[in-house]
């Protein structure tokens, strides 16, 4: 019997640090407030897996309320929601959608910010991405959630559910593909460039002081 209650007391401490993760990567989702430039040239490519970097790509950084880098901020809260999923036993594909989500709507929400500064050129496609990503966001998290309070239902439904998460995530990654393609026409990069105060690359303070990456 006092074997049986402690391992409901430590289950129900697993699953309660679990929940704090999740509360911290909101709270740096709902704090992005911005974007602003890089200070390091971006790289050429803007992949992280098949997630897209709106950020790399468009040489912007999202910033939080308090000016801190929310895409740093997000990784940090990423890395220990997976510390603290694996101890309750959350199977690692699961934890890898769930972190994918967020970082997918981070990004959605750096080309929303981009669109912003631009005037609305996406139109009713921006509404249309936003939303097919914060379903995408739920979708992720809901299945963390499921495997965190029902792990046997969700063993036993794993494979067909991530099969319907991969199909999801491949036209929200389209979707952020072809909003990133309108946004990256020449007219747009240099309006951004405009509005952000970009530095040209031949500004020699720029060369000589980088600063740190974003």
């Amino acid at each position: 019997m006092t074997n049986y209650l402690s391992m409901n007391q430590e289950r129900r401490q697993l699953r309660a640090a679990v929940m704090q993760r999740l509360l911290r990567i909101a709270a740096v989702r709902d704090r992005v407030g911005d974007i602003v430039p890089s200070r390091r040239a971006s790289p050429s490519r803007y992949l992280a897996g098949e997630r897209l970097l709106a950020t790399a790509r468009f040489g912007v950084t999202a910033v939080l309320e308090d000016g801190c880098d929310a895409k740093h901020a997000q990784r940090e809260a990423i890395a220990d929601l997976v510390v603290a999923a694996l101890s309750a036993g959350i199977p690692r594909r699961v934890l890898d959608f769930a972190g994918g989500g967020e970082e997918r709507a981070l990004q959605c929400e750096v080309i929303r910010l981009i669109d912003l500064r631009l005037g609305g050129v996406l139109g009713d496609s921006l509404e249309e991405l936003m939303t097919r990503c914060e379903e995408y966001r739920q979708a992720t998290a809901q299945h963390l959630l499921q495997a965190l309070w029902h792990p046997w239902q969700t063993r036993l439904r794993m494979r067909a559910r991530l099969r319907a998460l991969r199909q999801d995530v491949d036209a929200l990654h389209h979707r952020q593909e072809a909003a990133m393609s309108v946004l990256a026409q020449l007219e747009h990069t240099d309006a951004l460039a405009e509005r952000l105060g970009h530095l040209s690359d031949q500004d020699p303070q720029r060369s000589n002081n980088p600063g740190p990456a974003a």
